[in-house]
């Protein structure tokens, strides 16, 4: 009966040294995995703006087409588009956590080689993508999250969308001639006209006041602090 090899003499992954090749090959695996990620989710921000700009389209054609159409559909696209610009917020705090990791190794790993000076610009980065594989936090917080997507696609959504609005109340189904043919249009069965203005005017203030906000960190710093942001489960 043959013995069972002893545990202790097999050298463990830890204590075996890694070679300047096998170095090289496995940051270039993990590039290729990291930046695939990046890109997936990339996507999906592109497919939650489709979804947006296509709401729009939709509604504005209803709004504007045969028969009488009350302006409250474009107001149910104020909603919508809302709720897909926070799906959009969120998909973009993952796929920054994900970019981030690939610009650590883009500047640290690639850029040095391309510029034949093998001295990485930060000497911990290995430590850091290395800590925030065993850990994962957004580096985003929510509201930054929502200010990208703001300023980057959806205020020119927010802005069609106020000008069909505009157009509806003021055009159609006919020009209106005074200032009461207008209130008169805009309030919807109970709800009186300055009810109406009222809720737009707050949700142009709350827009405003996240296009404003920096979310208490500074945006865009590629590798934020961890410090106050939730930790995440990928």
């Amino acid at each position: 009966m043959s013995e069972s090899p002893d545990p202790s003499s097999h050298v463990d992954y830890e204590s075996t040294p890694l070679t300047r090749a096998e170095y090289i090959a496995a940051v270039v695996h993990l590039y290729r995995g990291e930046l695939y990620r990046s890109n997936s989710w990339r996507m999906r921000l592109d497919n939650t703006t489709n979804w947006a700009v296509l709401t729009i389209a939709g509604l504005v054609t209803f709004s504007f087409g045969e028969g009488v159409h009350s302006h409250g559909v474009l107001l149910l696209g104020f909603a919508l588009i809302s709720m897909f610009l926070s799906f959009e917020a969120r998909r973009f705090r993952y796929a920054h956590v994900w970019r981030s990791r690939v610009r650590k190794i883009e500047e640290n790993f690639y850029g040095p080689i391309l510029r034949r000076d093998p001295i990485s610009p930060s000497t911990s980065w290995g430590a850091l993508v290395a800590e925030d594989m065993f850990a994962p936090r957004f580096k985003l917080s929510r509201v930054q999250a929502l200010r990208a997507r703001l300023l980057h696609n959806y205020w020119a959504i927010y802005m069609v969308l106020f000008s069909a609005w505009g157009m509806k109340l003021f055009m159609f189904p006919l020009p209106a001639e005074k200032w009461s043919d207008v209130t008169e249009r805009m309030a919807i069965g109970f709800i009186p006209w300055w009810g109406i203005a009222g809720a737009l005017g707050a949700f142009v203030l709350a827009m405003l006041g996240i296009a404003c906000s920096s979310g208490g960190k500074p945006l865009g710093t590629g590798w934020a602090s961890a410090d106050g942001f939730e930790e995440i489960d990928l």
